[in-house]
């Protein structure tokens, strides 16, 4: 898979560093992470792929038939393509650390390629994921650290499916952190505040 397989940002880090793979919400772009991922993350390389689904005009990363129902054929083709991308620009830049940041459909990708390839990333932190299937992890999740950020009234991504994805990142052995808001789909500061705890405590500023 190529580095260029989705049009993409690139902000350069330090050499050797971490390297920080951040995913947009539905409607979104490439831009709308990447200064949150820079304040994060201030030594690490940042890379921003936008989603090639269109849905009436508003990218995302895999088609769906409806809110909370996935086209599951297509979220296997977004999660092989969205692999071989990080695969490509790991191999090039042989970093540190991988992390990775997604905030709802964004999380989705995210959440999923953890799922098929759990080798790829160190660390992630997935925002109001939606996950309304049972995850089939291609592996272990031993060691993985993952956050899981959420609201408790978020009418998109229901707070039962997030104690449920929690529960199954953790029986398969991932480090689950999980932190909770009072309000709805919405990225509150709580939550920066938590990511920004979390990844300050994985190698982020190189070897």
């Amino acid at each position: 898979m190529s580095k260029d397989a989705y049009i993409h940002k690139l902000l350069p880090g330090l050499p050797g560093g971490a390297l920080l793979f951040v995913f947009h919400g539905t409607g979104a772009d490439e831009n709308q992470l990447l200064s949150l991922g820079r304040d994060l993350a201030p030594q690490a390389t940042i890379i921003s792929p936008r989603g090639d689904v269109s849905e009436h005009g508003a990218a995302r990363f895999f088609r769906r038939t409806g809110e909370g129902v996935y086209d599951m054929a297509d979220l296997t083709r977004a999660t092989d393509k969205m692999a071989g991308f990080i695969k490509a620009h790991v191999e090039a830049a042989k970093p540190s650390s991988v992390l990775g940041l997604g905030y709802s459909n964004g999380a989705n990708i995210l959440a999923s390629v953890v799922f098929a390839a759990p080798e790829r990333f160190d660390a992630t932190v997935l925002m109001h994921p939606l996950i309304p299937f049972e995850p089939d992890v291609k592996g272990s999740l031993a060691g993985r650290r993952v956050l899981l950020t959420a609201g408790k009234r978020d009418p998109i991504c229901p707070p039962t499916l997030t104690t449920r994805l929690e529960a199954y990142l953790r029986a398969d052995g991932a480090d689950v952190t999980v932190e909770w808001h009072e309000g709805g789909h919405e990225v509150r500061p709580n939550e920066i505040e938590a990511a920004r705890r979390f990844l300050a405590s994985a190698p982020v500023e190189g070897a």
